[in-house]
């Protein structure tokens, strides 16, 4: 007697424990035990399908009955589903053959390994309903701002916890270069993805997507939130520049000075949240040529020859203009490239220059070698111009070439034209990415 009280006991236990779980509602609490117990009986009996199981969760108990068919005691076939009429007699006298008897069964009596297996298939039914929940949750919430509060650190990634404990990952990669988090801090990031492999769900955050940016300035400019100005386009190097192209549509509202402000006070919350990483806004337009010149901003560009087919643009500055073009280790023509999706050739002006005739390089093949050629055709330098034209630090660094085989190649290139004026290579600090060649990268 006493093991059939401690059995019910952990029996009760196990509706209590399911009971306190406050994020399921009631109806689906029920469907889930009934589910449950059914699962268990269709185990223990082979079918669930004559049994009756009524869930109260409230008091904390299930009612579970039995139904079977009367029949002669030497003709019962299957002991689940018919009684032998003598013992349905047992349970009321006046039973007959062919009669139904429901019968009351206690799942106590079942033994301990039964109601193990019981609670075994509630939890695991209940983290199938939590996981369902997370991923309905999220699902649609992709391109939302969040906050959360870190819970853990680790070299890879930050787990976040939002306000119902559910676990949210900020990737390494997703975070700004400056972001440094403690447990407990809170942090602002929109949700890049939400992974559902296996059906468990993982919510993944970021703070380098420009939709993370986009976010962030419909917070803190009205007109941007209202719909008043429209973001078009957004290119990032996370913590460090940005460029965002903006229109209006209401003729009376600027929209480079509605979302800088003065002296950049509109922005200078997003700033902040950035990590300090600067922020340029321009007008956009659908002329491509006046984009890339307002894209290549502070640069004063003299003159733009457009290759639509191939998206590519080059561009003629005055000597005193490149640097300024290609910005600090190249961050102003990568983000232009990226800004307008343009591969952006950038190429030096030189006043009285007499036209020439350009050369292709594999015409050099005889004076320089082969391998040499490839790599700087790898660049995109096709002719004679285009090395002469381009930075010569850039033809050592990105060309992954020496020093000496840079000028030997200049020099040959320079004996062909007989000038050392009009190949004069453009004097620029060294780009991250090749100034002659800066390809647009793929926004989220």
């Amino acid at each position: 007697m006493a093991k059939k009280k401690t059995e019910t006991a952990s029996l009760i236990e196990t509706f209590a424990e399911f009971k306190e779980d406050k994020n399921i509602d009631i109806t689906t609490m029920m469907g889930v035990l009934e589910e449950s117990f059914r699962s268990v009986i269709a185990k223990l009996f082979g079918s669930d399908e004559n049994f009756d199981v009524i869930v109260n969760p409230e008091k904390g108990d299930c009612e579970i009955y039995r139904n079977r068919t009367v029949v002669a005691d030497d003709e019962v076939t299957d002991s689940n589903k018919q009684i032998a009429l003598s013992a349905a007699r047992e349970i009321a006298p006046d039973y007959e053959v062919g009669e139904d008897v429901a019968e009351e069964i206690h799942f106590a009596d079942f033994g301990r390994r039964a109601i193990l297996t019981l609670r075994q298939t509630l939890a695991s039914k209940i983290l199938e309903l939590e996981h369902d929940a997370l991923y309905n949750k999220y699902k649609d919430r992709v391109g939302q701002l969040i906050s959360a509060e870190v819970y853990q650190t680790w070299k890879s990634e930050t787990l976040l916890m939002d306000d119902d404990k559910n676990e949210l990952y900020l990737p390494k990669s997703q975070q700004i270069p400056r972001d440094f988090f403690h447990k407990g801090d809170t942090v602002t990031a929109v949700i890049d993805r939400v992974d559902n492999t296996n059906g468990n769900p993982k919510i993944y955050l970021s703070r380098t997507a420009p939709a993370f940016l986009q976010r962030l300035l419909e917070n803190e400019i009205p007109e941007v939130g209202e719909g008043l100005i429209r973001i078009c386009r957004i290119a990032r190097i996370p913590g460090e520049r940005a460029k965002i192209a903006v229109e209006s549509y209401d003729d009376r509202i600027d929209p480079v000075g509605a979302c800088v402000g003065v002296k950049g006070s509109r922005i200078h919350g997003v700033v902040r949240e950035l990590h300090n990483e600067n922020i340029d806004v321009i007008n956009f337009t659908n002329n491509t040529a006046l984009f890339i010149q307002r894209a290549l901003n502070p640069a004063q560009v003299s003159n733009i020859v457009l290759h639509e087919e191939e998206r590519k643009a080059e561009v003629y500055l005055r000597p005193e203009e490149v640097s300024l073009a290609i910005g600090k280790g190249g961050m102003n023509i990568k983000l232009a490239s990226m800004l307008t999706e343009y591969t952006i050739d950038v190429f030096r002006e030189v006043e009285g220059e007499e036209e020439t005739e350009d050369i292709y390089l594999d015409e050099f093949s005889d004076e320089i070698d082969q391998w040499v050629i490839d790599a700087i055709k790898a660049l995109g330098l096709e002719t004679a111009k285009d090395v002469l034209n381009a930075p010569r630090e850039m033809l050592i660094e990105k060309a992954d070439l020496e020093e000496d085989t840079v000028d030997e190649l200049l020099r040959v290139l320079r004996a062909e034209f007989d000038t050392d004026e009009q190949a004069a290579p453009a004097e620029a600090e060294l780009p991250a990415e090749p100034a002659a060649e800066a390809a647009p990268e793929e926004q989220s």
